[in-house]
């Protein structure tokens, strides 16, 4: 599978010069180049991007403001490219990946797209030991759980676990999620819809084309009209809920009854 990458940078013989090194190798696609920080977030927003070589200096918003406006819980793996080196901490305190300085050598890219790989395999690594294990325990168990009961939640140079029960509610932002357990807000980069149909429907009721709640997590149920409602979260939270989401809601609760 090749990596999907994208190229930010306002000078067109800098993006020339660093899509034909990218060229010479063959997971890499290059899917589109952004020529300011507006093209680049909204790049990053329309669809889901492997791998981000961004340029620091540039018009409008620069790179570190870019990262800052998306934020780090939404940004693909990302390499920072500039022409200036005093840059070089700020962007691994930032969670860079890397830092190139223009212009880029062959060597040099290359050293960054061997780093690249081997953290987006890592991540990937990670996510089907854990698929795999739950697997496992369920056929040991004579039983079929094809529902996860724990989510992988990339975070720069640290990844974590979330146990699915724990998860209280979820929010959609976009093209991503943003996970409500306990006091933590967790982002993940999945769309409501795509969560709606990978974890359990008998515990999680999407109620509202924007929020997904955790059933047992559920006190009361509001009415409030024929078409509107909400629901009362045992930490106190208050949600919307559609006319659709209040019928599957009743529908899995129902099921419940002996």
């Amino acid at each position: 599978m090749k990596l999907k990458t994208i190229i930010a940078d306002d000078e067109p013989l800098a993006r020339e010069r660093l899509r034909f090194l990218l060229s010479g190798d063959d997971e890499i696609c290059v899917i589109g180049e952004c020529r300011n920080g507006r093209e680049t977030v909204a790049s990053l927003k329309e669809r889901r991007i492997d791998v981000l070589f961004l340029d620091i200096q540039m018009p409008g918003r620069g790179g570190f403001e870019v990262l800052e406006q998306v934020g780090p819980a939404y940004m693909p793996v990302t390499v920072f490219v500039t022409a200036h080196n005093q840059y070089a901490v700020k962007a691994f305190e930032v969670h860079a990946l890397d830092y190139l300085t223009k212009p880029v050598e062959r060597e040099r890219l290359q050293a960054t797209l061997a780093r690249v790989k081997e953290r987006i395999a890592s991540s990937a690594a990670l996510s089907n030991q854990e698929q795999l294990k739950s697997v496992l325990e369920n056929l040991g168990n004579g039983a079929r759980n094809e529902y996860p009961r724990r989510l992988l939640i990339p975070g720069g140079r640290r990844d974590c676990f979330v146990n699915v029960d724990e998860i209280e509610w979820i929010e959609a932002a976009d093209y991503y999620c943003c996970l409500h357990v306990g006091a933590k807000s967790l982002m993940l980069r999945e769309t409501i819809k795509q969560l709606a149909e990978t974890l359990d429907p008998e515990k999680f009721v999407r109620i509202h084309r924007s929020v997904i709640v955790n059933v047992e997590k559920v006190q009361e149920i509001f009415r409030e009209g024929r078409s509107e409602g909400s629901v009362s979260l045992a930490n106190g939270q208050r949600l919307k809920m559609s006319k659709a989401g209040w019928q599957q809601l009743l529908a899995v609760t129902r099921s419940w009854s002996p």
